[in-house]
């Protein structure tokens, strides 16, 4: 494979062609590859999904479980507890990828390489050279409908929409830059939104892992609020 495109395709490099070759769906992108997945109910047999593995070891399954399911961009563990698992909490075993033909589980695949290695250096230090290992997902409040809306925290870029919609008191769905979301649009369940992304536990309500109290991910130096100017002055000392 020519360096041309292992650059541009990432993950293609990560995974190569030998450990992907047996697996249904596969799709590759330039931050991602993506699979078949899926996850097996006694009582409601198997929910199918398509399974997202990022660079950074994120996992993210969109449900297609029936043709109208409205459930996306779940984690696993929300995936498993969506597809009504009786045996929950254990989505590594549980939610399984199509192997030559066969169901294997998550943990007896290449796929959770990354998610582990990121898991491993969260627990062990909680900052990288260029800040905190995690940021949990937040909530905004729209204005108009009321309604909570997430918002992912795992790059500057990401941060940056989250912390102007922080600083907006008029903030409004159609804000949203990269989720076309309106105010009719269902707010998330209740049982979905308590899954925000920490690398300790799924259902964190903030650790250490996944809260962040500053850093050069989050925090912007041409920004002039008191939270930005603050880190960037105590940064400097």
């Amino acid at each position: 494979m020519a360096n041309g495109l292992e650059r541009e395709s990432g993950l293609v490099v990560i995974f190569s062609d030998d450990e992907l070759s047996e697996m249904s769906g596969v799709k590759k992108s330039g931050d991602h590859i993506e699979v078949t997945c899926g996850c097996t109910s006694h009582r409601y047999g198997d929910a199918v999904g398509r399974l997202r593995v990022f660079l950074n070891g994120d996992l993210q399954i969109t449900c297609e479980c029936t043709p109208g399911c409205q459930e996306g961009k779940l984690s696993p563990a929300a995936f498993e507890k969506h597809s009504g698992r009786e045996t929950a909490r254990k989505w590594k075993n549980n939610v399984w990828v199509i192997v030559n033909g066969e169901k294997v589980p998550l943990c007896k695949t290449v796929l959770l390489k990354y998610y582990n290695q990121t898991s491993k250096t969260a627990n062990g230090s909680h900052r990288s050279n260029n800040g905190r290992v995690c940021h949990r997902d937040e909530f905004i409040r729209c204005t108009r409908c009321n309604k909570e809306r997430r918002f992912r925290l795992r790059t500057k870029e990401e941060c940056q929409v989250h912390h102007d919609a922080l600083a907006d008191v008029n903030w409004k769905c159609a804000d949203l830059p990269y989720d076309k979301i309106t105010c009719d649009d269902e707010e998330e369940r209740a049982s979905r939104r308590v899954y925000r992304g920490c690398t300790r536990s799924p259902t964190c309500k903030g650790c250490t892992s996944c809260v962040c109290f500053g850093c050069e991910i989050c925090r912007f130096s041409d920004c002039s609020c008191q939270t930005c100017t603050d880190f960037t002055r105590n940064a400097k000392v």
